[in-house]
This record gives structure tokens, C-alpha cells and sequence, in this order.
């Protein structure tokens, strides 16, 4: 594990200086990561604005947007779901499209549909809400998983395909959900390979007194959210993906990532482990959430901080865990205190 910052790592052969771990390199790191961080701070302060309390939440999914991934939000009715996926995307000066996902949705509803123009004697495509740069998709779980299964080419590959043609989605591409966990009749639980999209997913949990307090004077006239101007505009994040995607993570770091989403899949309280798409998920998000700190390099830790929400979602707990109400999430908990962390310098 690499805990010095990079200033102190050997340059690259061939880099004598200039290159991207010389003088040169590492300030030009610097000054990016710096910019990363006043945009992101001011996203974060944001959306802060209109949801009280909730840093940790907030700062996970600005993290899932820089790592070019997709949010899941998990929680019971009136917690601040949908209003922090609104709060993000109005936070960035971006095309922005909710869904309302219901049972009578369907696929060519989200991703659009071939009409035959009357003028033109031919077939144009008018193009569904998926083409946008943040969708929100309200109650995912209610749609039928015909519909649900739209989203699965989008999320992974970033394209449509619709009547034999392909259609490129414009970056930054992100899915924002939400469902609710308890009010499950007339709803579709969400299929493995769906959940397995999903970066990772948070649960907003209520607020504290204070917290609720300071919701009742900012809400009680108006809502915050109608008061939210853009902070940042979708260049802005693409930079940013482009910072992320710059970051270092030494070999023992990765080699810990794939260890603990291995562990997933020997457990004997699940039946079913981690992808491989998880461990990629798992870095990625560990990348940008060390650039949040104006880091340029990850360390354990990071990965260790994201190990349950990028992780738990995905497990599937034997019946006998399930019986012992052993979810998903205490048994990552679990695997990442137990699992030895990379020694430094290595």
C-alpha cells in the first residue's frame, strides 16, 4: 500500500522529470485535483442546501457520478429520495429527464420509439427520457421487468438500440433510482443483473432532531429545490471523469479489492457473490472518492469506506442467513475487518 503521496513515488522509467510522476506531471495533478474539488465542493454545498443532514449520502453520490456509474437509493417513503436525485441533477447545468417507473410503463417509454413521419414517407426516431445526461427513475421496483430490463443495455454500454439501430448516449450518462423497500405490493423486486448496474446503493435513514428541525424552517414556505441553481455545467463534470480516470492505485490496493469481493463468493452465509463488475465498480468509486479528498493516489481505507454500499446490494444471503436476519451489508462489514489490509510500501 502506497501511503505516501505520489510526490515521493520512483518516476516511471522514461519519465525523468517531465513526464506524468516528474515535477511537471505531479503539479499539473495538483492543480486538477484542486479544480475537482471546488466544483465538487460546490455541487456538494448544493445539494446540502436542500437536503439537511445527510453529508454522507450526499458525498456518496457525487462520488457514483464522478466514477461514471449509477445510484440506487434505497428507503422508506418521505426520507428525501427523490429530492436528493433532484438536487444533484439540478446542481449541474445539464439535460435532465425523470421517470415516474409504474406497472403499465413501457420499454419504448424510456428509450423512445420508431414513428412513421407522414411528410417525410419514412421512419424517424423520436428519442425516449434515457437520452438525457442524469434520468431520475421514481420508484424503479414498480415498473414490470420487461420495462425495468430497458434500462440494462443503457446503463452498461451507454447506447440504445432500438429497431436495429444503435444510438449513442452522450456523456456524462448517469441513473439515479430509487424504490422503496417496504410498500412491496404491485411492485417487481429488481433482478440480479439490474442491481449489478448500480454503482452502489445508499439508504437516506432519518434525520436527526436537529436536522429535521432545520428541514421544517428551510421547507415550511417553499421548497429549497425551486430555489437550486446550476453550480456546474456537464463540460465541468466531464473534466472531472477525466481527473478520476487519472488517479493512481498501486497494486496492492487492487489486489485488496479483488480479495474482499473474492470473500463474497466463498462466504457461507450467501449464495451468491460479487461480479467481477463489482470489483470494477469498487476501484472506480474508490478513485473518485480519493479525489474528493485532493487525492491522487487511493489507499485501502477508500476502498474500505465504499465496500458496503458499492457491495451489499449485489449478495444474495442463504436461506439460513435470511432466517438469522443476517443481511448482506453485516456480512461485508464483516469481511472488511477481517480481512488483512496491505502492508505499507507494498
Amino acid at each position: 500500500m502506497e501511503t505516501d503521496p505520489p510526490a515521493s513515488r520512483p518516476a516511471r522509467p522514461g519519465s525523468a522529470g517531465g513526464g506524468a510522476d516528474g515535477p511537471a506531471g505531479r503539479e499539473g495533478s495538483a492543480r486538477d485535483l484542486a479544480a475537482l474539488a471546488r466544483i465538487a465542493d460546490r455541487i456538494r454545498d448544493a445539494v446540502e442546501s436542500v437536503i439537511e443532514g445527510k453529508p454522507k449520502a450526499v458525498r456518496l453520490a457525487l462520488t457514483v457520478l464522478l466514477a461514471e456509474g449509477h445510484l440506487l437509493i434505497e428507503d422508506v417513503p418521505g426520507v428525501g429520495k427523490t429530492m436528493l436525485a433532484k438536487a444533484l441533477a439540478r446542481s449541474v447545468d445539464c439535460s435532465v429527464r425523470r421517470v415516474q417507473f409504474t406497472p403499465d410503463l413501457l420499454p419504448s417509454d424510456i428509450t423512445g420509439v420508431s414513428a412513421y413521419n407522414q411528410e417525410l414517407r419514412e421512419f424517424e426516431f423520436k428519442p425516449g427520457p434515457v437520452f438525457a445526461n442524469i434520468v431520475v427513475g421514481d420508484e424503479i421496483n414498480r415498473a414490470s421487468p420487461k420495462t425495468q430490463s430497458a434500462l440494462l443495455e443503457c446503463m452498461e454500454e451507454r447506447q440504445v438500440t432500438v429497431d436495429g439501430t444503435t444510438y449513442a448516449l452522450e456523456p456524462p450518462f448517469m441513473v439515479i433510482s430509487t424504490q422503496n423497500p417496504v410498500e412491496m405490493e404491485g411492485t417487481y423486486p429488481l433482478p440480479e443483473a439490474q442491481r449489478d448496474r448500480f454503482t452502489a446503493r445508499i439508504s437516506m435513514g432519518y434525520p436527526d432532531p436537529a436536522a429535521e428541525l432545520e428541514m421544517l424552517d428551510a421547507h415550511g414556505g417553499s421548497s429549497p429545490l425551486d430555489r437550486l441553481t446550476p453550480v456546474a455545467h456537464a463540460s465541468d463534470v466531464r473534466d472531472l471523469i477525466e481527473v478520476v480516470r487519472r488517479q493512481h492505485v498501486a497494486a496492492s490496493v487492487r489486489q485488496y479489492a479483488i480479495d474482499l469481493v473474492t470473500a463474497t463468493r466463498k462466504h457461507p452465509e450467501l449464495r451468491l457473490g460479487a461480479s467481477p463488475r463489482a470489483t470494477l465498480h469498487l476501484v472506480r468509486a474508490a478513485r473518485a472518492y480519493a479525489a474528493l479528498d485532493e487525492r491522487d493516489y487511493v489507499l485501502p481505507d477508500d476502498v474500505q469506506e465504499l465496500a458496503v454500499p458499492v457491495l451489499a446490494h449485489r449478495l444474495l444471503p442463504t436461506a439460513e442467513a435470511q432466517v438469522e436476519r443476517r443481511r448482506p451489508e453485516q456480512v461485508v462489514a464483516d469481511l472488511v475487518r477481517r480481512l488483512p489490509v496491505p502492508a505499507p510500501g507494498k
